[in-house]
């Protein structure tokens, strides 16, 4: 009642509150009293009810678990790990405050924002961050980090905390594979820093009608438990080093049946995890997906539920019914029983690409999505998705541009060259974006050989229509790259979306050199310190180039186009019945006009 945090003799205790010890679950009786039993390394804690609220501190981030590890973490970590906790106190208790709570509401989810350093930690200051201050908030009731909050240093973390504490809302992480403990022993210990520093690894909360269900499904180091295809060869291999795979442990799934005995059966269930159960761009690895993807499904049998992950630096918006042949291959997936989102990537491109107006790496994602954020508004069991990209104007939805013969060309030789030597090397590219021709000018002869108008739509799914006017004309639908009925991916010059791609194969910033005598003020770094120049211009490694989306349309252009300027209007038509129209002018000439400064009529 007086809200300092300590259970006092005239504050009543409060019934049918759901505590854990991280295994077992149960709620507390008719005087707010609860019993569990105890054993070594278990997190005791609450789960937020809705109509209330738990304590947070001077970061936002909320305060509802206690760590019971007697004798701490066995071996001494980087980071620090859990100090001996000693014996259990006489009684653990949790604070509640009552707080007026909507059915509707919103909440503010990204994924991986993975700053490396504290110059990437002012990037996320300065793009979502900033972002957010300037979005309504006003029904806002949670921030939502999918996971690789860090980049493997957890000595930042407290900086991050307090820089994202600045937007004003609980903050909710999830456990990323960049956010253990990498000199960890066993999975039951890799969290312990992340548990010390920001709190528990997997737990659950409730706002209005939707139960949020944190989870972390990263396993390191992997084992026998992991063994399979698909990268997860190097779990049981002697000779390899200690690595991940994405599985829920089965305490967790343990954890979570018995949590969901309390849950009823019409609330939302929102589970979150930072490796995807399925993804589309990886979804011909078993590492990168969820073993036992199959086993949670059972679980959320005949319950409205929605997934959210990270992980994967794309934004994917994959829908019930969706189906990719790796699923079935490498975990046992056949279609989506509820929608899954990957929720992109405010790091985008792991912080790598030139610097934008606003001074940020513009890093477009695997997928073409440019580095932001989502906002999620629940309304009981209903949910609506939207995107704003970091630094751009909050109605801009896609982008658009041509996918051209002379593009083909370009990319495939571009893109071979890098994959051939890695990004970074002291070769000369063949090609630069120099080298690539008007995208928005075509001859009839390209537009007989192929000439696609491209839509990279960013929260597109396939529920989504888009269409296309040619100078007003009748409106022609445009074809889904991906159509997601049980197909292989589809990637290549055909399917890559031409406006993302030439800023991902030409950065200026690897030719940055600097004669201040400072060795790592040259080129750019990112990762763990990873330098990349001072050499010449050139793209990133070729695996995270947009070379295949889920979001991206397109429409060939019809070859008797007449000569002259033209526009194009692209309107979307998502799920929820809202339209967004973007236009884009482009020429039909008869031959390309000559580039660049014409002197001819200069000299004498």
């Amino acid at each position: 009642m007086n809200q300092d945090g300590e259970h006092q003799a005239d504050e009543p205790g409060i019934p049918e509150i759901i505590v854990s010890n991280g295994r077992d679950v149960t709620l507390t009786d008719s005087e707010g009293a609860y019993s569990l039993p105890v054993f070594d390394n278990m997190t005791v804690m609450v789960s937020k009810p809705s109509g209330y609220r738990v304590p947070l501190d001077e970061n936002n981030v909320p305060q509802f678990s206690y760590i019971h590890k007697p004798e701490g973490t066995p071996t001494q970590l980087r980071y620090g790990g859990i100090a001996p906790t000693g014996p259990l106190p006489d009684s653990i208790d949790f604070p509640l405050t009552r707080s007026e709570e909507s059915n509707s509401f919103s909440c503010v989810v990204m994924g991986d924002t993975q700053p490396y350093s504290n110059t990437e930690i002012g990037y996320v200051r300065d793009t979502v961050v900033k972002d957010l201050l300037a979005q309504d908030l006003s029904s806002s009731r949670c921030m939502i980090l999918l996971g690789d909050v860090m980049g493997d240093d957890l000595s930042l973390l407290p900086r991050f905390m307090n820089v994202m504490g600045a937007v004003g809302l609980p903050q909710y992480y999830i456990h990323g594979n960049h956010d253990y403990d990498f000199d960890a022993t066993s999975d039951e210990d890799s969290a312990d820093s992340w548990r010390y520093i920001y709190g528990p690894n997997y737990f659950s909360f409730q706002i209005g009608d939707v139960f949020f269900v944190v989870l972390d499904n990263v396993v390191y180091p992997c084992g026998e438990a992991d063994a399979g295809s698909g990268g997860r060869e190097a779990c049981t291999r002697a000779d390899a080093d200690p690595t991940y795979n994405g599985r829920i442990p089965e305490q967790q799934m343990t954890w979570l049946e018995n949590t969901l005995e309390y849950v009823p059966q019409d609330n939302l269930v929102v589970v979150m995890h930072h490796i995807p159960l399925v993804s589309f761009i990886d979804s011909n690895s078993g590492r990168h997906q969820t073993d036992n993807a199959n086993e949670l499904y059972k679980l959320l049998e005949g319950r409205p539920a929605l997934s959210l992950s990270g992980h994967t630096h794309t934004y994917e918006i994959l829908s019930t019914g969706e189906s990719f042949r790796g699923w079935q291959e490498q975990v046992g997936v056949s279609r989506l029983p509820f929608d899954h989102i990957v929720g992109g990537a405010p790091s985008g491109n792991w912080w790598q690409g030139d610097f934008s107006f606003d001074g940020i790496p513009m890093a477009f994602t695997r997928g073409g999505t440019p580095q932001g954020y989502l906002m999620i508004h629940f309304d009981q069991a209903d949910y609506r998705v939207d995107f704003y990209a970091s630094n751009q104007p909050q109605q801009r939805k896609m982008a658009l541009s041509f996918n051209t013969p002379a593009f083909r060309s370009w990319f495939e030789t571009l893109w071979k060259w890098q994959d051939d030597r890695g990004p970074g090397t002291e070769e000369i590219p063949p090609l630069t974006v120099n080298d690539l021709e008007d995208l928005k000018l075509f001859t009839p002869d390209e537009l007989a050989e192929g000439v696609y108008l491209t839509a990279n739509v960013w929260s597109g799914e396939r529920n989504t229509e888009v269409s296309v006017s040619i100078d007003n004309g009748a409106p022609q639908a445009m074809t889904r790259t991906q159509p997601g009925e049980g197909e292989d991916i589809l990637a290549g010059p055909e399917y890559a979306d031409p406006f993302s791609v030439p800023r991902q194969l030409t950065i200026g910033r690897y030719a940055y050199q600097s004669t201040s005598g400072d060795p790592r003020a040259q080129g750019f770094e990112i990762w763990q310190g990873s330098r990349f120049g001072p050499v010449a211009p050139q793209g990133i490694a070729s695996w995270g180039i947009a070379n295949s989306s889920t979001h991206l349309w397109r429409w060939p252009l019809p070859s008797d186009l007449p000569m002259g300027s033209h526009v194009a209007s692209v309107t979307v038509k998502d799920r929820y019945g809202r339209e967004f129209v973007e236009r884009i002018p482009f020429e039909v000439r008869a031959e390309r006009p000559f580039r660049y400064w014409n002197d001819e009529l200069w000299k004498g």
